[in-house]
């Protein structure tokens, strides 16, 4: 074996590719035919979109889980660890199961470069591969069309939503994005849509491949009943269903396309009322409108583009507290940062900027001059050297009664969960 320790892997594969992103299915579909020339032997589930990704594979997840199926789940980026990217029945793998897929991979490429995406991608493939998954559930890293999950037929695809990011590698307009993402659909197979704003370029391209669209608000909806609501679609309802356990009022949207995307599949996956029900009220998400309390509540998301921040914004509104909102904020530089901080501006009342020590961070007088853009006064910013000082700054000056909201980045809420409470 090339390596003995996953660090060591993955800090190799960081330097193998000349580029960091280089979208395309070349590399990885050579790889994988050499590694499983045959067909996958499992369903596919393949989940793209701007935002509300993550929480609909961890939907879909436990309720296939719930099911009594096999579950393998593919995710990106991580939080804490590199191996929450590879789960099996809802359990991270652990490191030797990584590395022997690395391995492995590493003896069939020969001399194809792989990025640190694709070399993680078709680790998961592998694992899923040989550990005999019945369904497979596939996160998009980034668009949906040169994404290297791309590379298996899905027996159903999901868009989530189709907003502004990542422009300089999908385009600047929703419709340019709507074209990427949708690249995910398949001819012949079910592909939905999970937002009633639906671009031309994501029907256009499901005409013209001949998939079977579904769209929110179209081909399948929801209906507040009571404590409960009620799931519509093509030709039949359930109903009494319960809200999912993840906060945010965006995740009956999500998992109304979940319920889609299991009803598509339903002839090779099928699932009663009761599984459907219990995967609903066992799903879990870290950084996601993720609620800690206390005398000062706080709220970690990963939110880090407009449309996200947006949502946030929404959700802080209709969970008012007592006190003041304090913001402790880090993100990557070629997001659009000000557009993202704008649509908080009304809701926090005073902000911490805090540098990410990474590549694409954002430094502190970055950030600010971000904030300003945005419409937030000078006064009302406070820059922080790292998120653990942003965050030890905002704890000092909060009262009881006050939220620290702490947002921006994987790599913010990353930082936040690993330092002290």
């Amino acid at each position: 074996m090339r390596f003995n320790s996953l660090a060591a892997w993955l800090a190799w594969q960081e330097t193998l590719h000349p580029s960091t992103i280089d979208l395309g299915l070349e590399r990885v579909v050579a790889v994988l035919r050499r590694l499983h020339p045959e067909p996958a032997p499992f369903a596919v589930i393949t989940v793209g979109g701007t935002n509300g990704k993550g929480s609909t594979v961890a939907m879909l997840e436990a309720i296939l889980c719930a099911g009594g199926y096999r579950v393998g789940a593919y995710t990106s980026p991580h939080l804490l660890r590199y191996n929450e990217r590879v789960r099996l029945d809802g359990h991270v793998v652990d490191d030797a199961a990584l590395c022997t897929a690395f391995e492995r991979i590493d003896q069939a490429r020969g001399d194809i470069s792989l990025t640190y995406f694709e070399f993680g991608t078709l680790a998961a493939l592998d694992i899923f591969w040989r550990r005999q998954v019945d369904v497979a559930i596939l996160e998009v890293g980034m668009g949906g069309r040169l994404d290297a999950v791309n590379v298996l037929d899905a027996d159903a695809a999901v868009v989530t939503t189709v907003d502004i990011d990542h422009a300089q590698w999908l385009g600047v307009t929703r419709e340019a994005i709507g074209f990427e993402k949708a690249g995910i659909y398949r001819s012949g197979r079910p592909a939905i849509y999970g937002s009633s704003d639906i671009p031309q370029s994501v029907l256009d391209h499901a005409a013209a491949i001949g998939a079977k669209l579904y769209r929110y608000g179209v081909d399948y909806g929801v209906a507040v009943e009571g404590e409960g609501w009620r799931w519509w679609g093509p030709g039949h309802e359930r109903h009494a269903l319960p809200l999912p356990a993840l906060r945010g009022h965006s995740q009956l949207q999500n998992a109304a396309g979940v319920l889609m995307a299991l009803d598509a599949v339903a002839a090779r996956l099928p699932l009663n009322q009761a599984q459907i029900r219990a995967g609903l009220l066992a799903v879990r998400l870290p950084g996601r409108f993720q609620v800690q309390a206390g005398a000062v509540t706080q709220i970690l998301d990963v939110a880090h583009n407009p449309q996200a921040a947006a949502e946030l914004a929404a959700n802080l509104a209709a969970m008012p507290c007592s006190g003041r909102t304090l913001a402790v904020v880090g993100m990557l530089a070629d997001k659009d940062m000000a557009g993202a901080l704008a649509q908080l501006r009304g809701a926090v009342d005073h902000w911490h900027a805090a540098a990410l020590a990474v590549s694409r961070g954002a430094t502190a007088p970055q950030l600010a001059e971000a904030l300003v853009a945005a419409g937030v006064a000078a006064a009302d910013i406070s820059s922080c050297t790292d998120v653990a000082a942003a965050l030890v700054q905002a704890r000092q000056a909060a009262h009881p009664g006050d939220r620290i909201v702490v947002f921006g980045s994987f790599h913010t809420v990353a930082e936040a969960l690993s330092g002290p409470v």
